[in-house]
């Protein structure tokens, strides 16, 4: 897997049945190691180690809901209460993070509506922040710290 644009930790990676796997410290299991999932991991570490945002509150491959369709979100942190605080979508490092790649993000946020949405392929990260009362959206520059 090549370097990203994330920091490096310290993967526990196996190879089983001609495949490669790679331990999920969230749901403690082995997984099929793709180029996404070599990012989501890579993330996950970030958020916990990096940004100190707590293990307990991150949701990955979570369920959801839009237009009568079932979807599966990356990777969901929630608030304290239990509400989606920011979802990030992961995509693989050879695949360019377009208008219509944020724009499927969106939706699939209009349904969580999170505070904060993340769009990365590892190499380039898009941040953004949403104002639901006022239906306003702005680009961050930095991740945002985790709010107690």
């Amino acid at each position: 897997m090549i370097q990203l644009n994330l920091p490096a930790f310290e993967h526990q990676i196996k190879q089983a049945d001609g495949k490669h796997w790679i331990f999920d410290v969230l749901r403690k299991k082995y997984l099929v190691l793709t180029p996404e999932e070599w990012v989501r991991q890579h993330f996950v570490h970030y958020l916990v180690n990096e940004m100190q945002y707590p293990r307990t509150l991150i949701k990955v491959e979570g369920g959801l809901s839009y237009n009568k369709l079932s979807k599966r979100s990356d990777i969901v942190v929630f608030d304290r209460n239990g509400k989606p605080w920011m979802i990030i979508e992961c995509k693989a490092p050879d695949i360019a993070i377009t208008e219509s790649t944020v724009r499927q993000a969106s939706m699939y946020n209009a349904t969580l509506k999170a505070n904060f949405l993340v769009v990365t392929n590892g190499m380039r990260h898009f941040l953004f922040q949403t104002d639901w009362l006022n239906n306003t959206t702005r680009v961050l520059d930095a991740m945002p710290p985790f709010e107690n």
